[in-house]
């Protein structure tokens, strides 16, 4: 079993930054990031393996930037140029013999 504990969440206006970091219990392979926006289905964000590939949506490709810490057993997600279609619950995820979820961060792009 792990557990995933994501934090960094918040209001920011359009053009802003923000941090989301997500710490899993144990060592876990493959780490990502998905969200969800009001209406609408989850999506893919970032992924990036445990050796450090990683593959973005293309709505984030260059804004966006999936980092991890295996020591720490964290995956990060540093949001540049936030946009107000960026706002969305953001979920991490991790892979284990099965898949993750964290419990979600609320994330609002707004001026």
């Amino acid at each position: 079993q792990v557990q995933l504990v994501e934090s960094g969440g918040g209001l920011v206006q359009p053009g802003g930054s923000l941090r989301l970091s997500c710490a899993a219990s144990g060592s876990v392979n493959a780490m990502g990031w998905y969200r969800q926006a009001p209406g609408k289905q989850r999506e893919l964000v970032a992924t990036i393996t445990y050796g450090g590939v990683t593959t973005y949506a293309g709505s984030v490709k260059g804004r966006f930037t999936i980092s991890r810490d295996n020591a720490k057993n964290t995956v990060y997600l540093q949001m540049n140029s936030l946009r107000p279609e960026d706002t969305a619950i953001y979920y991490c995820s991790a892979d284990r013999r099965r898949t993750y979820w964290g419990q979600g961060t609320q994330v609002t792009v707004s001026s």
